[in-house]
């Protein structure tokens, strides 16, 4: 069993529990179509996100990447009514593809698109936060410092979520000279050092291929 049978299983599985709406297939068909890489969450991985804000009963929500707003809008339609979601995304292509996307999708009142490294914006939120759920899914090599924001910007019962931590199997290559690679194995390091968080990883295959995320929720 490989990629055809991966591709075939999350196939099955979204035709009968994931709802990818006219919005969501539009959001990843534009972005493909100005040339965004194809780095957005999967279908059933932007339900899976959709549904841990609900069970956490998110009303603020951080996500650290924008892309072309595809998982944005699947975390965005979690939040109730007076709920908000703040992403950040360097690349101002990115950022416009992902504004258009979350306006068809009818969620630009409540997704607020700040533009810019990431490190340099994050300091500007300690005034709207703190957040229940942070969901970081951009440049792997600045993961140890993006968790350390997460915290700063969190509180107890609040979930941080990291993408894209196995690399094809690469993270167990403690002599990778990867900056990706050693950047999430960094970030795993820190989360299990720290007296603050519990956690797990999750390796997933599907039609992306094989990677998997961390999830770790604030205990203290």
């Amino acid at each position: 069993m490989g990629q055809e049978t991966w591709t075939a299983v999350d196939a099955y599985f979204d035709g009968l529990l994931v709802e990818e709406d006219a919005a969501l297939t539009a959001a990843a068909r534009d972005s493909a179509a100005a040339g965004l890489p194809p780095h957005q969450v999967a279908p059933n991985q932007g339900k899976l996100l959709h549904l841990l804000a609900r069970i956490r009963g998110a009303r603020s929500i951080l996500e650290i990447g924008t892309l072309g707003g595809y998982s944005t809008i699947w975390l965005a339609r979690a939040l109730p009514e007076g709920g908000r979601l703040v992403t950040l995304e360097v690349d101002d292509r990115c950022a416009d593809v992902a504004a258009a996307n979350i306006a068809r999708a009818g969620l630009d009142h409540v997704v607020d698109i700040r533009r810019g490294r990431a490190v340099d914006v994050l300091p500007g939120l300690t005034d709207i936060a703190p957040f229940d759920l942070v969901f970081i899914d951009a440049d792997k090599p600045s993961n140890p410092q993006y968790l350390e924001w997460a915290l700063r910007l969190t509180r107890p019962g609040s979930v941080i979520i990291g993408d894209n931590v196995v690399r094809d199997g690469a993270v167990v290559d403690g002599t990778s000279s990867d900056p990706r690679v050693q950047g999430v194995r960094r970030f795993t390091e820190l989360i299990a050092e720290h007296p603050r968080l519990t956690a797990t990883a999750l390796q997933t295959v599907g039609g992306k291929g094989y990677d998997g995320l961390v999830m770790a929720l604030v205990t203290d």
